[in-house]
């Protein structure tokens, strides 16, 4: 097996909303905003090659939105899907399944292109499976007021369209033994509902693509939950559980939208689990 990052574009968010009810003078210390409040944010994939098999996990925002649409989160930096993807020898068209953590247009907006003449949309991934989960899906496809704004419907209608959507198991307990794929799931409901965590066994290692469960080194405090969470209680026992279990295991922490930071492990301290190591990811992806 062989593991790849794979940037897919940086922009800004509001560094409030990123950080919910924790005051500024807290989370600019780790997160430092510019004039505007805006933070820096990755989109950052992780490509897997097993195999005969190429799984990417998650495909950043896309460029399909119009300039008004981009325009609000002001993009910085070169890095591109499909740079990214060259860079470690690959195209999309090698890629065999694209696993969504879920469905917010930050996490699977590059699913889904224009087509050549721009009057319809088709798969970015032609010869890709698809895989989320029904609960999930049922939950993006009849959004709640609060997150219908990240749940754009041509990001993830046509995927179903395609005929390339699969779904993964949901699990009576909240971890997941996916053979299909692979590697386990952690499935956390407090930033949006069966929101999904890959672990994936990397020779004596486990990675954890954190996903939107933990956003940035910033993030580790338990009370540091964002704005954008639908039940921030819930995603404060969730993180609570997961990271006990990663400083346990000593589990590396692939971090998707710190812009800075790649990879984490943490460790248990008396007030709490707190940062241990950083890491770039090629001196874990060897």
């Amino acid at each position: 097996m062989n593991l790849y990052p794979v940037n897919a574009g940086n922009l800004k968010l509001d560094g409030g909303a990123m950080f919910g009810v924790v005051p500024k003078s807290l989370w600019n210390r780790t997160n430092p905003a510019d004039a505007n409040n805006m933070i820096d944010i990755a989109t950052r994939c992780l490509l897997i090659e097993n195999g005969k098999r190429l799984i990417l996990i998650d495909n950043g925002m896309g460029n399909k939105q119009s300039e008004k649409f981009y325009g609000y989160y002001h993009l910085w930096g070169d890095f591109s899907l499909d740079s990214s993807l060259k860079k470690h020898g690959f195209h999309r068209d090698d890629i065999t399944d694209v696993f969504l953590t879920h469905l917010h247009f930050d996490h699977c907006g590059g699913s889904i292109q224009w087509n050549k003449d721009k009057t319809g949309y088709e798969p970015a991934f032609k010869n890709a499976h698809y895989w989320s989960n029904k609960d999930h899906w049922l939950w993006a496809t009849q959004p709640n007021r609060r997150e219908k704004a990240s749940f754009l419907s041509e990001n993830i209608l046509p995927i179903e369209e395609s005929g390339q959507l699969k779904f993964t198991t949901i699990p009576d307990t909240n971890i997941l033994k996916n053979s299909a794929l692979d590697f386990d799931i952690f499935f956390a409901n407090g930033h949006t509902d069966k929101q999904m965590i890959p672990m994936i066994q990397y020779q004596d290692k486990t990675i954890a693509f954190m996903a939107d469960l933990l956003p940035t080194v910033g993030h580790l405090p338990l009370p540091f939950v964002m704005g954008y969470d639908t039940r921030p209680l819930l995603t404060l026992d969730e993180k609570e559980f997961f990271l006990n279990m990663a400083a346990e295991n000593n589990t590396y922490l692939f971090l998707q939208h710190d812009a800075h930071h790649e990879i984490i492990t943490v460790q248990k301290t008396e007030k709490s689990v707190r940062l241990k190591n950083t890491y770039k990811t090629e001196d874990i992806f060897k």
